[in-house]
């Protein structure tokens, strides 16, 4: 597919721009999209870095690359090319960005060396007034996290407790490759490096350090250790007066077992004990101070549990703690909708993205209300204000119009703000899909949206294919917002003429915790009565063709996928990704095990009942649609093995399918663009052989 590598380097000038706004967008264009994961504004406002993530079709991996935005010269421009950097910090005075990156210490000699497996995720510091990149230390220590002290001097990171060269050899000596389960898992160190020291050594010699340290687990030399944990340090957050720092803990395991593992803690700058500030039932998160350092804002995020009792997935809810007393405050309560990202400007006001039905705001919280400062209709996300500034960060998206990083003067003046990136112009040089929300009622009479995305203008038209395609989760919702991946396919699907129902079912963010609670504790059956009467509606209204009706989803959608076909025999195919079939190996399995006990409300001990009576596993006699199924094969919290069960009951029921597998992936497939691209190809193909187009 050499028109894939092309597309990100050549301007595309064979068509002229009337003709080529009429084309159809190609597979390759779609899945070539540049992804905008992270945006972060310098404390003075006068610049922003960006960092990206672009597939790399030649290595079979993506770029992940960073971006520098000047308020001076307008421009954005590269400001990394190893290809493996991510996660950029500025520092409080502006003169560094600090970011991880799995390049290696050495320049490799080919792209292709760079970035390999057994490269840590190490801390990296780029001056900005000229001079390379240099790494914070060069030992084999992974970053799970880091942040900059409160005076810019040091940089502090957090990673797992090393063993001594000793303790080293002698567990080969006694376990050779042996995974001893939950024993062998260590909890971690909070470090501190200055980086005045770091970047001196650095310019001596970069490969003897190189040579002399990356094969040792042992501290850097000057590394200070300000606390030891038992559990991982997910998030720092150092006070503005520099006399404590904030960590957020979490599973060393990678696992939701308990969410008592998320917590916040408290620990003098010059180190000491970790003092724990927070007791409860929700995984917190974005810790951030206020200027004076008295109150820490925290987030619990969408389906993240609940601070104010037992643990329940409700929406995203914004908190602020006063550090002396622990007292809490929830902030913007009256708000029905889900909040997300959150900032404090120079004056201490708090913005905020809140999402409500279709759209992600933002919003001014004062107390227990709020006001809306950016009207725009679309998505709204990586939302950040300058320290010292009242200049503000974000990014904007519609069904539409790509992803882009807009920058502010001031917060009141979001809604003239311009965009300082460009990416991804091809979407607005091809024929764009059209969409409407879509509304009706479930059996027990509960109102449900949903996003009904058109092709090319075709709005309005009558008897149309029909792809209904579930969105994860379940604690997301389908909007107007842009999406271009393996995952949001949509409008691709919709670019080559099918009529796409993405219904916001019970359990969806954005409608109030009533709604998004009333999933529990029929996991499936609840929304899959959503789902099936927006169906049934869109076939009453005249909108969608019942003889071509098809479904479709990852994750929570593959595990609705993989029910509703066990419940009607109206869809004419089906595609379905990283879904269980059965609950109770899924719950040994699944890295949020936690959330699948509250879902049923037990454990499956507990609940066998419902554990059966939700599973698609035993109505599986009832499945006549040929189903196409994908997976990642080192998938942690949804197992293949679940992919597998489904391959073998089509087979022994003689029920057309195909089951890929995709090597090295875990849930999210983000390791080789190569997997995404096949799925996406191969799912179009399933659905036009099958689904009657």
């Amino acid at each position: 597919m050499k028109s894939i590598r092309l597309l990100s380097l050549l301007p595309l000038v064979s068509l002229p721009l009337v003709a080529r706004a009429q084309a159809p967008i190609s597979l390759d264009e779609f899945m070539n999209a540049t992804e905008i994961r992270d945006a972060r504004i310098a404390p003075d406002g006068s610049a922003a870095v960006i960092a990206t993530g672009v597939p790399d079709w030649q290595h079979n991996r993506f770029r992940e690359d960073l971006w520098l935005w000047s308020k001076a010269t307008g421009k954005l421009t590269s400001l990394t090319h190893s290809g493996h950097d991510s996660s950029p910090l500025w520092s409080p005075d502006g003169r560094y960005v600090a970011f991880l990156s799995d390049r290696p210490i050495v320049a490799a000699e080919s792209d292709d060396a760079a970035g390999k497996d057994d490269e840590p995720s190490r801390v990296w510091i780029l001056p900005l007034n000229g001079g390379e990149a240099f790494p914070l230390y060069t030992g084999k220590l992974d970053a799970h996290a880091l942040a900059w002290s409160a005076d810019g001097a040091s940089v502090l990171f957090s990673a797992t407790e090393p063993l001594s060269k000793d303790q080293e050899d002698a567990n080969k000596a006694e376990w050779k490759d042996v995974i001893r389960w939950r024993e062998q898992e260590r909890g971690d160190l909070l470090l501190s490096i200055a980086v005045d020291a770091a970047r001196e050594r650095s310019q001596l010699a970069p490969e003897a350090h190189a040579k002399d340290d990356a094969d040792k687990p042992a501290l850097p030399p000057d590394a200070r250790t300000i606390a030891h944990s038992t559990l991982e340090i997910d998030e720092i957050a150092p006070s503005p007066k520099g006399d404590v720092i904030a960590v957020e803990s979490g599973p060393i395991s990678h696992r939701e077992e308990n969410p008592a593992d998320y917590e916040i803690y408290l620990v003098p700058a010059q180190g000491g004990e970790l003092r724990q500030l927070t007791h409860n039932q929700g995984i917190e998160g974005s810790l951030k101070w206020n200027h004076a350092g008295s109150r820490l804002f925290f987030t619990v995020r969408a389906g993240g549990g609940s601070i104010e009792g037992p643990y329940q997935d409700v929406q995203g809810r914004i908190y602020s703690i006063d550090t002396a007393s622990g007292k809490t405050t929830r902030l913007g309560s009256d708000f029905q909708g889900s909040w997300d990202d959150f900032t404090l400007t120079s004056h201490d006001a708090v913005l905020a993205t809140g999402l409500t039905g279709m759209d992600q705001k933002i919003y001014r919280i004062d107390g227990d209300k709020f006001t809306p400062v950016f009207n725009d209709v679309g998505n709204n996300a990586h939302l950040e204000a300058a320290r010292n500034s009242d200049a503000v960060l974000f990014t904007h998206s519609t069904i539409n119009d790509p992803t882009q990083v807009f920058v502010a003067s001031q917060p009141g003046e979001l809604n003239s703000a311009k965009a300082v990136t460009a990416f991804n112009p091809v979407f607005h040089e091809r024929a764009q899909v059209s969409w409407e929300p879509y509304r009706w009622k479930s059996p027990d009479g509960t109102s449900v949206e949903g996003v009904l995305i058109y092709p090319p203008g075709k709005k309005g038209a009558k008897h149309l294919p029909m792809l209904t395609l579930i969105h994860g989760g379940p604690e997301d919702a389908d909007g107007d917002r842009f999406g271009a991946d393996w995952y949001d396919w949509a409008t691709y699907a919709a670019a080559n003429g099918w009529l796409v129902f993405r219904p916001n079912y019970r359990g969806s963010t954005g409608y109030g915790d009533a709604f998004m609670l009333a999933i529990q504790p029929h996991l499936v059956s609840s929304p899959g009565r959503d789902i099936l009467s927006g169906v049934d509606a869109l076939v009453k209204d005249g909108i969608a063709d019942p003889d071509r009706l098809t479904i479709g989803g990852y994750s929570y959608g593959g595990y609705m996928t993989n029910w509703l076909i066990t419940q009607t025999t109206r869809f004419k195919a089906a595609v379905t990704g990283a879904g269980a079939v059965e609950h109770a190996a899924n719950w040994g399995n699944d890295d949020l095990t936690y959330d699948d006990a509250w879902y049923l409300s037990g454990t499956p001990w507990e609940k066998p009942e419902l554990y059966q009576s939700e599973a698609a596993l035993f109505q599986m006699n009832k499945v006549t649609t040929p189903t196409h199924i994908v997976g990642g094969n080192a998938d942690v919290r949804v197992s293949y093995f679940e992919q597998v069960v489904l391959e073998r009951a089509l087979q022994r029921l003689n029920v057309p399918h195909t089951l890929l597998l995709f090597p090295g992936e875990n849930h999210p497939l983000d390791k080789n663009p190569w997997h995404g691209y096949i799925k996406v190809r191969d799912e179009l193909q399933w659905l036009k052989k099958y689904g009657g187009q």
